[in-house]
């Protein structure tokens, strides 16, 4: 799984929010890394996770061929877009990311920081709007484990709404 934006966006607290309930919550076994500019807003961050189902599989840190991405801005699309396989699951925010390329993605092209900014008042949960969408397309992880995984990680002040905005697309 490739997860992509730019700082600021939220994407290392989706990585980890992800990573951390698949391993609680799942039979999976998940390895993780991480890249970030060293700007804290606009450079480029991005999440690697290789879920796998036996352990042997899960030998390598990087993606080489995502089965499933999400891609918060257009920069990152057009910077990692070779790293996503034909008739992956693709779930990209609408409101940074205005060319999509002509691959074999299945395609979930939403308004994620849109909807966080009209629904939620802030930018700042659009990450758990799409992660809330990734949930509900693949059921990869129970949402009651990542909404405790929230819980856990996330400061109080910030838990209330960004366990809401994961639930936006389960409710709907």
């Amino acid at each position: 799984m490739l997860i992509a934006g730019r700082g600021g966006q939220g994407i290392l607290l989706l990585g980890h929010i992800l990573g951390k309930a698949v391993a609680k919550y799942t039979n999976f076994y998940i390895l993780g890394s991480e890249i970030y500019a060293a700007e804290t807003r606009g450079g480029d961050s991005r999440v690697d996770l290789v879920i796998a189902d036996r352990e042997e599989e899960a030998d390598f840190i990087k993606v080489m061929s995502a089965d499933i991405a999400i891609v918060m801005h257009q920069m990152q699309l057009d910077a990692y877009s070779h790293l996503i396989k034909d008739g992956a699951l693709v779930f990209l925010d609408k409101s940074n990311v205005t060319r999509v390329p002509p691959r074999s993605w299945r395609v979930f092209l939403e308004p994620y920081t849109d909807i966080a900014e009209m629904e939620f008042g802030t930018p700042r949960v659009a990450n758990m709007v799409a992660l809330g969408h990734l949930v509900k397309q693949t059921a990869l992880v129970p949402p009651e484990g990542v909404e405790e995984v929230i819980r856990e990680t996330v400061h109080k002040d910030w838990v209330d709404v960004n366990i809401r905005a994961f639930r936006y697309f389960l409710t709907r």
